[in-house]
């Protein structure tokens, strides 16, 4: 399957596309959102869209690109310069949370639509949640955890906490992105502290 961009054009609608497809995508699902629904959205024709994206997938993959790339920008602005490891966790845990729980389509779409939604694209879907997560997996290992602590199960417990928070956050409520990162920091470190 064909998943790259077509070379844009100097008066390129690529941007009005790639916001239309992030945001049907986040709210209807990639099965649910249909190409001519994109091209609508972006104000141009079905077969217009094929100009700068061979398929859907190929789009997919690009809101997937921007999303994860906002995302990881956060973060690492987030934890630069930050020398102790739990700090720079909570650092890191703060912007991701910042990041997905926001109204951004792009972060959203990262969140929300599984790469095994998308067959023809889960292994480049996979690929790039996958870089953003090595992320993740460094500042974990740079923490000082008892020999016991498998690392990759900490990790994968603190990302799944961290995502499923957007389904039941409110931004209206009392608790706000960083309170929630530093609650769930506090709470592994005080089991690590348990298990040491």
């Amino acid at each position: 399957m064909t998943t790259s961009t077509r070379t844009p054009h100097a008066d390129s609608r690529q941007p009005q596309v790639l916001n239309a497809a992030a945001r049907l995508f986040r709210t209807q699902g990639f099965d649910g959102t249909s190409v001519r629904n994109i091209a609508g959205s972006a104000g141009m024709l079905p077969g217009s869209l094929y100009c700068h994206f061979a398929t859907k997938e190929a789009l997919l993959i690009a809101v997937y690109i921007k999303g994860v790339e906002q995302i990881s920008g956060a973060v690492l602005q987030a934890i630069s310069g930050i020398a102790d490891p739990w700090d720079r966790l909570q650092a890191a845990c703060e912007a991701h949370l910042d990041a997905i729980l926001r109204d951004d389509d792009y972060a959203q779409v990262v969140i929300r639509v599984r790469p095994s939604d998308v067959p023809d694209a889960s292994e480049r879907l996979i690929d790039l949640r996958n870089q953003y997560e090595a992320l993740f997996a460094a500042i974990v290992n740079d923490l000082p955890l008892a020999a016991s602590i498998d690392r990759r199960a900490f990790r994968l417990m603190l990302m799944g906490a961290l995502n499923w928070s957007q389904t039941w956050f409110r931004p209206d409520g009392r608790s706000s992105p960083r309170s929630i990162a530093r609650q769930f920091v506090a709470l592994l470190r005080q089991g690590e502290e348990i298990v040491a």
